[in-house]
């Protein structure tokens, strides 16, 4: 197998390679979550408020879908760098078995009992129902995501990231064009406001698996196979209960803290913070696409050179990430703050909620960096190593400890003014600052998680009586 380190004559190839096709899926991302509020915005704010709340679900689900495939990057990038092939396989299928049973307990859920997912975060009964009709469709996206994640994860592991931005770019643009057909009825389809953005969600899913399936029909190395699910290793299955396990919990635990925040906003804070949150969000995605990207590829780089015992390389490689996840996050903010003229003269907001806009873009312009370096860390560097329990421990303590409780306290016991609840709320990624730097200085991610021998058949009693 080829290994990344063949393909570059640095680190800074290396890391080109994996992260600006890295980036450039996450800003195609970002352009299909701002085109859903831009074309909603020519609905009406309840629109733009009833997807942005139920599209917490989505949110919750992706979180647990990155955090499956994160635990297959953390072990198939290592496996990729000690040549095993059939362990990659294994983790993959293991993969597979949970994003499938969550994949389908959500899509139940949305096909089954959407108004019910929507009261969870708001009781005004217009955005009960237009949300309700947005989860009923969106259902049939939720079963595919379950195998395309998974799949595309192990492609970036080995660092087949240019096959995935490929797919990805597909799925997002035509998200995008249909999202124009179905909310606005063009061409003769129907108008269908709110509900026509997961149509075309759902759509460019399906589509999506389908390209994955001939992507792996046609690859030498990494299939999408059912048949992998099969695979028995009880090491694999309890190293990925160990790594993974923690990294999925990591990620719900940060996304419900999240969701929590949209509870607080929606409940506490009235319509006018929740459009403004909703656009607020948008921008500061694209803030962080390029930190987030690093992080990504740092940990896809980081985790193959474990995997092939390069302890001090991968050292060295960790300290530039760490360089440059500084650098995106400061033009992460700058991008924030370039951006907020264009957003306030084109937000369709009352005068309140362009204000609250305004303002949740000044904290979100120093927020990205908070979040810059705690991703890069958590996400990229440590788990490179199978160093994910530290980020659940911190995460949980950071949003359900500290900053949940005190938005709650904040917003319905002491009712302060909503964008003192909001700037309370974003000081969540400042304060595990000095936990997340004392875990990187301490070294203790620094792992080859690898086994040797997992597949060879055990000698036959003759032969062991030969010997």
């Amino acid at each position: 197998m080829e290994k990344i380190e063949q393909r570059g004559n640095g680190f800074y190839s290396q890391i080109g390679k994996l992260v600006i096709p890295i980036i450039l899926q996450n800003l195609l991302s970002a352009a299909v979550n701002s085109a859903d509020v831009v074309m909603l915005n020519f609905v009406g704010q309840s629109s733009i408020s009833a997807v942005s709340l139920a599209a917490n679900y989505t949110s919750i689900l992706f979180m647990v879908f990155y955090g499956l495939g994160t635990g297959a990057t953390m072990l198939c990038a290592q496996y990729f760098g000690k040549g095993d092939q059939k362990a990659i396989d294994a983790v993959e299928g293991i993969a597979l078995r949970f994003s499938i049973a969550v994949a389908v307990i959500f899509a139940a859920a949305a096909f089954t009992i959407p108004e019910v997912m929507m009261w969870g975060f708001t009781t005004d009964p217009e955005l009960i129902e237009i949300g309700a009709d947005y989860l009923r469709i969106l259902g049939v996206a939720y079963l595919c995501w379950g195998l395309t994640e998974v799949y595309l994860s192990v492609l970036r592991s080995i660092g087949r990231v240019a096959i995935t931005t490929v797919l990805n770019t597909f799925a997002f643009t035509l998200n995008i064009v249909l999202n124009a057909v179905f909310i606005f009825g063009l061409f003769g389809a129907p108008k269908m406001g709110a509900a026509g953005v997961a149509l075309a969600t759902s759509i460019s899913r399906l589509l999506e698996l389908v390209l994955c399936i001939i992507v792996s029909i046609r690859s030498q190395n990494v299939k999408l196979r059912l048949s992998y699910m099969f695979i028995r290793s009880k090491e694999l299955l309890s190293d990925f209960m160990k790594m993974a396990m923690p990294a999925l919990a990591n990620d719900v635990v940060w996304g419900l803290g999240f969701s929590m925040y949209s509870v607080i906003i929606g409940r506490f804070l009235g319509s006018d913070a929740v459009a403004a949150n909703s656009l607020a969000v948008v921008v500061r995605n694209f803030g962080t696409i390029l930190c987030f990207g690093m992080a990504n590829a740092g940990g896809i780089l980081l985790g193959q050179k474990f995997g092939d015992n390069k302890m001090e390389e991968a050292e060295s490689d960790a300290r530039k990430i760490v360089k440059l996840t500084v650098i995106t996050g400061a033009i992460g903010g700058l991008i924030v703050l370039a951006s907020m003229p264009l957003v306030l003269g084109f937000a369709d907001l009352t005068e309140t909620g362009k204000h609250y806009l305004k303002v949740m873009l000044l904290i979100n312009s120093y927020y990205v960096m908070g979040a810059a370096v705690n991703t890069t860390l958590i996400a990229g560097v440590f788990r490179a190593g199978g160093d994910s329990r530290f980020g659940l421990i911190c995460d949980f303590i950071d949003m359900w400890v500290y900053a949940v409780p005190l938005g709650f306290f904040v917003a319905a016991v002491l009712k302060l003014p909503p964008l003192w609840v909001y700037f309370i709320l974003c000081t969540d990624e400042f304060v595990k600052w000095p936990w997340v730097i004392h875990r990187y200085r301490s070294k203790k991610w620094m792992k080859n998680i690898t086994r040797d021998n997992l597949f060879e058949e055990p000698p036959k009693p003759e032969e062991q009586g030969a010997e």
